[in-house]
This record gives structure tokens, C-alpha cells and sequence, in this order.
């Protein structure tokens, strides 16, 4: 078989070591050959496709990003975009694809392969930890790992100069980050966006911690809306799937906590550090065994499956299952983490 690999969405720690992982074994184990595609969806609806072998892929482990580059294009919004997607697998000789991504990029394969027949197979890719269809995405705990370190730096400055420092970390509509970084790097409040907050409360909590002679960490997901008002955005621009681009809650919220408690606050904004950089040993590793595990779907021509992670196990599921709705953090687990809150 001749197998096209794209990764798509949001760039994230891992990505590579499933591209190497899917080339090593799909060459080694099964003999087939692969094309990679260029900038997500991009690559295939303009024919834009470099060759990877097994020398293409070698040393690439450790590297973060993706050495096929990454875009939030969606192709079912181009004009023609199914059918030239389908005219350049069919000039590559390209017999199914591998698609690395979110919610976005596997929404996209999941149409292809259910309205057009083109065969897919999909790896589960995000930071922000928010397909239902498994435990973990590769991703997540390299970036929980970043917004952790950067919590902890964060405690001795603000401990310093007794100031409020708000930290928001990524995950649009979940709070996977926030929680995990939160509870590890000890913050005395954390804000997730399946939880609306009052303000009132987040500023009782913080005088709370002033009082014992401490210095709070506010942890809010970019997410997060207060329970009397609306998503704070800083851009409302929309990108070609619909979504707006998050960012600004941390500074409003260190301006109310300012205005309403008298304290000083000051606002660090984490952003794409948590997607960059080399990715940490579970990622490699989890990474490594979704590749594994999607060229053997391929191979067993399993198509309209992605891998997933139950447990320790890589099982597949239907990519349809995999997409039709976001995994968020239920109430009982937030309300564990409430303990330390103030």
C-alpha cells in the first residue's frame, strides 16, 4: 500500500514520534510506502507532499512540532475541497491516509471516510485532553508539565513582593490543564470553563490566603467565564472551523481581583509554551504506540477507526465515537481539587 500521513490543527509535543512510528513500521513490518502532506488538510487539497522513508524520519523523536507542518485549513469549507483531496490521492497513488489531530482535523476524516470514501485512519493529537473516545491524547501531559514548572517559579516571586499572580494556561472548553497544572503546582484557586465562576468567591478565596501570609496562584483555563457574565476574548476573529481565538481572561481577572481586594495583581499568559519543546518521556512513548498501532489499521485496511487509549491498552474506536463530543471535567473531580482552594 501507498499511505499518505498529514497532521493537522494546533501544533503539540509527540507528533513526530508518531510519524516515525507509523514510517518504521509500515515499511519494516508491512512493506508499504508513504507520503507525507504538508500543512494539515492543506497538503492533500493542493498537492503539496514530501516523501518519507525511513531516513526521512530518523532522529526526529525527540523534535517538537511536526516536521510536516501543521494548519487549521478545513477542506470541507474550500470550494471543490472533497473532490481535489481526492484527485491528488488518486494522482500519489495514495491508498489511505493517516490523520494526526484534534477535534477538527479527525472531524474532517471522519466525514471524508462516512460521506466520500476516502479511507482514513485517525491518531489522536491534543494538549488540551478533550476527545471522549480516550484516557489520555499524547500532548497533554507535556504541556500539564510546562504550566506545572511555570507555577512553581511563578510561587517565589509572588511570594516576594506579596502579590496575586494569575496564571492562564490553555485548553479552550475543557480544563484538563488547569486542573492537572493547578492541583500539581499547589494553586489556591483554579478556574475551568465546565465550572462558571464568582468573582466574589475567587476574591474571598485570595484575601483567605493573604491573611495566612501567603501569596495566591490563581490557575484559569482561557476558557473560563464568570458566572455573571460572558466569555472574555481579547480577538472574536474566527478560524476556518468556527472557533474563536481564546485569550484575555487572565488579565481581566487580575484587574478585578486588583479593583475588588486592594492586593496587587499581575497576570502571566503561558500560550503556545505549552505546545513547544521536546516532548516528555510519556508522550514519546504514548505517541510512539498510537503510531504503532494506526499502520497495523491501516494494514488490516480498518479504515473509519482511530486509536485510543483505554487504561494501558490501544484499542480502536470508531472515528464517528472519537469526535461527536468533547470530554470534559465532571463536577466530582473539580470538587476534589476545591479542598485546597483559599
Amino acid at each position: 500500500m501507498r499511505v499518505g500521513v498529514l497532521t493537522g490543527g494546533g501544533d503539540c509535543p509527540g507528533l513526530n514520534a508518531v510519524i516515525r512510528a507509523v514510517v518504521r513500521k509500515g515499511v519494516q513490518s508491512h512493506g508499504h510506502e508513504f507520503v507525507g502532506y504538508r500543512d494539515g488538510w492543506r497538503g492533500p487539497l493542493e498537492g503539496v507532499s514530501v516523501r518519507l522513508d525511513i531516513p526521512a524520519v530518523r532522529g526526529i523523536l525527540p523534535r517538537g512540532g511536526t516536521v510536516l507542518g501543521s494548519s487549521r485549513t478545513n477542506p470541507l469549507h474550500e470550494e471543490d475541497g472533497v473532490r481535489r483531496i481526492r484527485d491528488t490521492l488518486a494522482d500519489d497513488g495514495v491508498d489511505a491516509l493517516v490523520a494526526i489531530g484534534g477535534e477538527d482535523t479527525l472531524g474532517v476524516a471522519a466525514r471524508l471516510g462516512d460521506e466520500h470514501g476516502v479511507p482514513c485512519v485517525g491518531v489522536p493529537k491534543t494538549i488540551d485532553n478533550d476527545l471522549s473516545a480516550t484516557d489520555y491524547t499524547f500532548g497533554f501531559h507535556t504541556a500539564v508539565g510546562i504550566a506545572t514548572e511555570a507555577i512553581d517559579r511563578l510561587h517565589t516571586t509572588a511570594e516576594s513582593h506579596m502579590r496575586v499572580l494569575v496564571v492562564e494556561v490553555m485548553g479552550r472548553h475543557a480544563g484538563w490543564i488547569a486542573l492537572h497544572s493547578g492541583l500539581a503546582g499547589g494553586a489556591n484557586v483554579i478556574l475551568i470553563p465546565e465550572q462558571p465562576f464568582d468573582i466574589e468567591q475567587v476574591c474571598a478565596w485570595v484575601t483567605s490566603r493573604f491573611r495566612a501570609s501567603y501569596a495566591p496562584i490563581v490557575v484559569v483555563a482561557e476558557g473560563a467565564v464568570p458566572r455573571d457574565g460572558a466569555l472574555v476574548l481579547k480577538d472574536r476573529s474566527l478560524d476556518s472551523f468556527g472557533h474563536v481565538r481564546l485569550s484575555g481572561v487572565g488579565e481581566w481577572l487580575a484587574e478585578q481581583i486588583e479593583k475588588r481586594t486592594g492586593k496587587e495583581a499581575r497576570t502571566t499568559v503561558l500560550g503556545h509554551v505549552q505546545r513547544g519543546g521536546t516532548p516528555s518521556a510519556y508522550d514519546r512513548w504514548l505517541a510512539t504506540r498510537f503510531g504503532l498501532h494506526a499502520v497495523d489499521a491501516v494494514h488490516e485496511r480498518d479504515f473509519g477507526t482511530m486509536v485510543a487509549l483505554r487504561g494501558t491498552d490501544i484499542v480502536r474506536v470508531p472515528l464517528a465515537e472519537a469526535t461527536a463530543k468533547l470530554k470534559t471535567v465532571n463536577p466530582e473531580l473539580y470538587a476534589e481539587a476545591g479542598v485546597f482552594f483559599g
